[in-house]
């Protein structure tokens, strides 16, 4: 089994789910006791949004360079950025180091795909959903994105930054969120993207009629696949 190198803290709330989405994978495909073999990297948050508050994507690119660097020194063989918005700086780091980045994007773009669907919609914070990162990974799939109005994205990179990331679930946002998805799926949504890893704690598959794709539960579904896969087979 490959070791994981997981760079989380953005934010520490999603970061357990990823530790427990992987050695629930793993033991499900391992049975007995066997569970992951990964490395935790926790960022300050608050680091990360000062870059963001700056433009500053050198910085945080640094940043994700020094814990990449950490980790394969420490054993990993590859890196999974804990977060939707930080594969902004995905490619650029893959290109710093010597293991492979996970991209998250590739991941959901692949699960959107087997369930045949060309148009979806994506919420996360405002970089997610207006930059191309994640957008184009489903465009090379022949899969439409569309988000939410300025309003809505407003609210909820807002609502992610205030509360989802300190673990602050309220009905009343709950509420809110289902009415931007019902607006998404009446302008032609197939699927919703739930492109923030807080997003998935508030809203569940139950609560909306059409697939939800849970980013940080695909993405660590990959880091599993990547884990058993066998040295020198990784396509």
């Amino acid at each position: 089994m490959k070791t994981i190198g997981l760079i989380g803290g953005t934010s520490w709330v999603s970061t357990i789910d990823y530790y427990r989405y992987l050695n629930q994978g793993i033991n499900e495909k391992l049975g007995g006791l066997q569970f992951a073999k990964c490395i935790i990297y926790s960022l300050n948050f608050a680091d990360i949004q000062r870059n963001h508050e700056a433009n500053d994507w050198a910085g945080t690119l640094q940043m994700y360079i020094d814990a990449s660097q950490h980790l394969e020194n420490s054993g990993a063989a590859a890196i999974v950025i804990c977060a939707n918005t930080l594969h902004r700086i995905a490619e650029p780091l893959q290109e710093k180091i010597g293991i492979p980045v996970i991209h998250i994007g590739t991941a959901t773009a692949e699960a959107v795909a087997k369930k045949g669907l060309t148009k979806v919609a994506l919420l996360g914070t405002k970089f997610t959903m207006e930059l191309d990162f994640i957008k184009d990974k489903l465009k090379a799939r022949g899969i439409e994105t569309i988000i939410p109005d300025e309003a809505d994205r407003k609210y909820i990179d807002t609502n992610i930054s205030t509360e989802l990331a300190k673990s602050i679930f309220t009905q009343e946002n709950k509420q809110h969120y289902l009415a931007i998805i019902h607006k998404l799926i009446a302008a032609g949504a197939q699927g919703i993207i739930l492109g923030c890893t807080e997003i998935p704690m508030l809203i569940k598959p139950t609560d909306v009629s059409v697939p939800i794709f849970d980013t940080a539960f695909i993405h660590a579904m990959a880091a599993v696949e990547f884990a058993l896969t066998e040295a020198g087979s990784e396509s």
